[in-house]
């Protein structure tokens, strides 16, 4: 209780939250972790932040880090410990168009990132279903992806500076706005993807791109997988490399998506095993610039593209998005996939990635292998189909523990053999620890453990979380 004082002090009664007051940070966004804080801690700056991990070392108490809370993994949980987040470190406090980055606080909400790089006519290129409630130090602490990365690059590649306060409350200064820098060790590196284990990301310096002028959006029914990376491949050619989002939604998926959301409606009459959302983005005159009868250039190419294979049999259907309304219908049947999975009962999701020619391959072995463990088990599966990362959701016929594991070390053997990973986006949390021990390099893990001791000798940053005991 001194230590709670100290923190007071430095924070304000209002921002140091106990009892019921922590009530909205006592659950994960799924509802699959439920805990009890010691107290959260809500800093204004940097130094507030810096002044917390300070009392929170000597006092020996651990500290966990949350931004919006939109992780599934169990990133956040702060059983009886300091929970710290960073929602009032919320400034924009640059953009510089002419360099076209960003440099902002942890607390900036994705969406609002979006709408002020718009104001510029430049666009922040991480985009996904929770942009509206994630935040930049949870993306980066995470290693995000989302539905762009296929010409993006995940929230790595966005990056050029950090600003992280470490465990005995130093500030580190990575703040470059280079594109270049070769003095020694890429530090920042070290905290993006770490969850929070390392450092706590207070500031960021973020790349921006050019807004696109004009989108092209389609949903396409193929005839396989391997169809559709072969229109990839051909769109990626036609269109030089203007593919932004290649989605797969399969059958399964959309019969639940009738199920559970029919306002949305189907993109054709009937639903086909293999349904692909595809979007170009472009921003040259020549591509966007409307002619005489209202068409868009790059909206044509998509059109004649999609039209030749149709003859070819790559494709079955297609629907073109004629409107921003029906671009937005489009893609909320995509985005609608985490609330389908909010309302399954234990499910056991899985956020892998193959080889893009292994996609196929690995649905049909992980198929036959349930096949095999639970016959009454059911599957949801979404994928960034562009850049190898599956969603593949099991609904067992059990919430029996010992099936769960089988089904999860079953899909891990698969996803081993085909020379994947078995957490492409989401991160590691408590959830993927058994999966980190049993999956990653020996060696990898050692000297993982020996950054986490060089950087947070005391274990008071995340304990538990990412490296296994």
């Amino acid at each position: 209780m001194p230590l709670i004082s100290q923190l007071k002090s430095v924070l304000g009664d209002a921002h140091v939250l106990t009892g019921a007051d922590m009530a909205a940070y006592g659950q994960d966004w799924m509802r699959q972790y439920r805990w009890t804080p010691l107290a959260v801690l809500r800093p204004a700056n940097r130094d507030q932040v810096a002044t917390v991990l300070k009392l929170a070392s000597a006092a020996g108490v651990p500290v966990v880090p949350c931004a919006g809370r939109t992780g599934i993994t169990g990133a956040t949980v702060a059983d009886g410990i300091l929970m710290l987040s960073v929602e009032r470190l919320n400034q924009i406090r640059a953009i510089r168009p002419e360099a076209r980055l960003a440099v902002v606080e942890a607390g900036v909400i994705l969406s609002t990132l979006h709408d002020a790089a718009a104001e510029h006519g430049l666009y922040f290129p991480l985009w996904f279903g929770a942009r509206g409630s994630a935040m930049i130090g949870g993306v980066l602490s995470t290693n995000a992806g989302g539905s762009n990365v296929l010409r993006y690059g995940s929230t790595r590649a966005l990056c050029l500076g950090l600003e992280v306060v470490l465990a005995d409350g130093r500030v580190m200064d990575l703040m470059s706005e280079l594109h270049k820098d070769n003095s020694g060790y890429d530090l920042k590196q070290l905290f993006i993807g770490a969850e929070g284990t390392l450092g706590i990301i207070t500031a960021a310096v973020m790349k921006l791109v050019p807004a696109p002028r004009a989108h092209a959006t389609a949903m396409l029914a193929v005839p396989s997988l391997d169809a559709a990376l072969t229109l990839l491949n051909r769109l990626q050619e036609a269109t030089g490399g203007l593919v932004e989002a290649f989605e797969f939604m399969p059958r399964t998926y959309q019969e639940l998506l009738w199920a559970s959301r029919p306002d949305l409606g189907l993109p054709f009459d009937r639903i086909h095993d293999v349904t692909i959302l595809v979007e170009l983005g472009a921003t040259a005159p020549r591509d966007t610039m409307p002619g005489p009868d209202g068409s868009v250039p790059i909206g044509g190419l998509l059109e004649e593209t999609l039209a030749a294979m149709m003859d070819e049999g790559l494709i079955i259907d297609a629907t073109l998005a004629r409107s921003e309304a029906q671009r937005n219908t489009i893609w909320a049947r995509r985005e609608a996939a985490a609330e389908i999975m909010v309302g399954l009962d234990h499910s056991i999701d899985t956020d892998i990635s193959v080889p893009l020619n292994k996609v196929g391959t690995f649905l049909d072995r992980a198929l036959a292998q349930l096949d095999a463990l639970d016959p009454g088990a059911t599957t949801l599966t979404v994928a960034h189909l562009g850049d190898g990362n599956l969603h593949y959701s099991v609904i067992p016929s059990s919430a029996d523990k010992a099936l769960r594991e089988r089904v999860v070390s079953g899909v891990e053997d698969i996803v081993a053999d085909l020379g994947g990973s078995f957490s492409a986006e989401h991160g590691i949390g408590l959830s993927k620890r058994a999966s980190m021990a049993r999956r990653k390099d020996p060696v990898a893990l050692d000297v993982m453990r020996r950054v986490k001791m060089a950087l947070d000798p005391n274990g008071i940053l995340n304990p538990g979380k990412v490296i296994p005991d």
